[in-house]
């Protein structure tokens, strides 16, 4: 995929989560995690502690490494949480590529419902 895509799908995925929320901004990338972490536990509360937010992007990068292959879903705890374990080492990168990494799979995370009613 070129720049221009990357950037467009991203743009895409920003866009829908804003209009879904009915927000005035776009999302940056920590806010998506939250969103996804939610996602993932299957929960919603009004307020969250700043610990469990910080676990909710874990889990979230956790999910969405292992459409890699780099996390395995164990299972999970008496509180509904899911965890996860590293099935591989992950190469060590730059920030920059790491944030893009999360990105793409967040583009991914996000298309795959869509690819699937095709």
């Amino acid at each position: 995929m070129e720049d221009w895509e990357f950037e467009f799908e991203w743009l895409k995925v920003r866009h829908y989560i804003k209009d879904q929320f009915d927000k005035s901004t776009l999302p940056d990338l920590n806010a998506i995690l939250f969103l996804i972490g939610i996602q993932e536990l299957g929960q919603v509360k009004n307020t969250w502690t700043k610990e469990e937010k910080q676990d909710l992007m874990h889990v979230a990068t956790c999910q969405l490494l292992s459409q890699r292959g780099y996390y395995t879903l164990e299972g999970l705890d008496h509180d509904g949480w899911p965890h996860y374990k590293l099935a591989r080492r992950i190469p060590a990168i730059s920030l920059e590529d790491q944030e893009k990494l999360l990105r793409e799979l967040i583009i991914e995370y996000f298309n795959a419902p869509f690819s699937e009613e095709e």
